[in-house]
């Protein structure tokens, strides 16, 4: 399997935080753009980002910008299909995903999720987390886990099957990810979610105090 390349998902409205791009906030001097990139661009073979509106305001950045091809901000999943088509024209056979306001995720997320997929029929896998007691349940079912559905490993194979799906009307990336079989990668909790994202100022201001 090929070094897999890497989009951050940063399509989203934003609506809790106001509107606007939650990628350019900044903790610590520096966006949580910049924190992700840093993160995520040593374990990938290229880079892109996933944005819709004026891709100028990204200039900085010098990455691809793609926008989705699936109209109306249908979500993550939208993102991925977005970097699957992106991969495929530089002849890539897999992507991972990760999202632009969640600064702390691991520096060893694209290995781990690599092994997880080598379980999956389809090469395909989600990071996880274990799921604590007093924690709102994101997404996992009955699972003691929460699934994080925009940390993923996508296989180019897939795309035109995701691309049905979402002109059909899906949306929850579980949904697509449970029908094919998805890893899953398991990273700890502790002393945080390295997952945890940000949603709110109040999130923001825990990010700050992270950052420090």
């Amino acid at each position: 399997m090929q070094q897999p390349l890497g989009v951050i998902l940063a399509g989203g409205l934003a609506t809790r935080m106001g509107g606007g791009d939650k990628g350019l906030l900044e903790i610590g001097g520096a966006p949580l753009l910049q924190r992700v990139i840093d993160r995520i661009e040593p374990q990938v073979g290229a880079l892109a980002l996933n944005a819709n509106g004026d891709p100028g305001r990204f200039a900085r950045y010098r990455l691809p910008v793609l926008p989705d091809t699936i109209p109306g901000f249908p979500g993550p999943l939208a993102g991925v299909l977005a970097g699957l088509d992106w991969a495929a024209e530089q002849g890539a056979d897999s992507i991972v995903t990760v999202a632009a306001d969640t600064p702390f995720f691991p520096c060893d997320l694209v290995p781990r999720l690599l092994l997880a997929a080598e379980e999956a029929p389809h090469l395909l896998a989600l990071a996880c987390t274990p799921r604590s007691g007093d924690e709102a349940l994101k997404s996992g079912g009955g699972k003691k886990i929460n699934r994080h559905p925009t940390f993923g490993l996508w296989p180019v194979s897939l795309r035109d099957d995701l691309r049905a799906a979402l002109e059909g009307g899906l949306r929850k990336v579980v949904l697509w990810t449970d029908q094919h079989g998805a890893g899953e990668a398991l990273f700890p909790a502790e002393p945080f979610d390295p997952f945890f994202n940000v949603n709110t100022p109040e999130d923001l201001a825990r990010a700050q105090a992270l950052a420090s």
